[in-house]
């Protein structure tokens, strides 16, 4: 079973995409889990505070290390060699190739932060790998870390009932088609390409190539 570790000041937020569709059959057939660690529930402060300013000025407030860190620590308490990840803009971009090389591990904590972000010394001292889900920044990291659960759990050996859902073992269109055959939107028809009806597979891998190279 590969285990999720999520460590976030607003779990709620993505809770709930765990509790439906693929994820939540996964997590039913035990073939992933998903916990959640708020450092609110780490803090030596009275009043569960957890950021403060930032040295050296700035705009908006900082998740201060010691509460991640012990956060981290429960986490990481059982994990079997775990991947620890931090999320960045400027980390390595994640792809379909690390997906695969995640869904191997039993146990991935990831680091979502909030705010102008978690103290940098915190990914030091974890070691963790800095990573981007792209070029933007977001008001937290529990987007991210939704995304690589999501990306990761596909991959996961069961989780899929069908093999060829997964889009690198096939030729996948930016394009698909369902029935109707013709469809009629306000007075105008629009039709399935002709190839896809065809049934000669030849030409509709050859079809579904030519659409991935016009989108490009």
């Amino acid at each position: 079973m590969l285990h999720f570790h999520i460590i976030s000041l607003f779990p709620e937020s993505i809770a709930s995409y765990f509790a439906s569709s693929m994820l939540k059959r996964a997590i039913e057939d035990k073939k992933i889990k998903v916990s959640f660690y708020n450092p609110r529930d780490f803090t030596k402060d009275k009043w569960r505070r957890v950021d403060r300013r930032p040295y050296g000025g700035g705009p908006g407030m900082v998740l201060e290390p010691e509460s991640v860190l012990n956060s981290a620590t429960k986490a990481l308490r059982k994990a079997v060699r775990p991947e620890i990840i931090f999320f960045s803009p400027s980390g390595s971009d994640f792809n379909t190739e690390h997906a695969k090389k995640l869904a191997k591990k039993k146990d991935i904590v990831m680091i979502a932060g909030h705010y102008e972000g978690v103290d940098a010394r915190v990914q030091k001292i974890l070691k963790a790998k800095l990573i981007s889900v792209g070029p933007y920044v977001l008001t937290g990291g529990e987007l991210p870390a939704a995304v690589v659960a999501d990306a990761v759990t596909r991959f996961v050996p069961g989780v899929l009932g069908n093999a060829s859902s997964l889009e690198d073992a096939r030729v996948a269109s930016p394009d698909v088609y369902t029935r109707p055959e013709v469809f009629l939107w306000k007075g105008k028809k629009y039709k399935v390409p002709k190839v896809l009806l065809s049934g000669h597979h030849a030409e509709i891998e050859k079809w579904k190539v030519g659409q991935i190279q016009k989108s490009r």
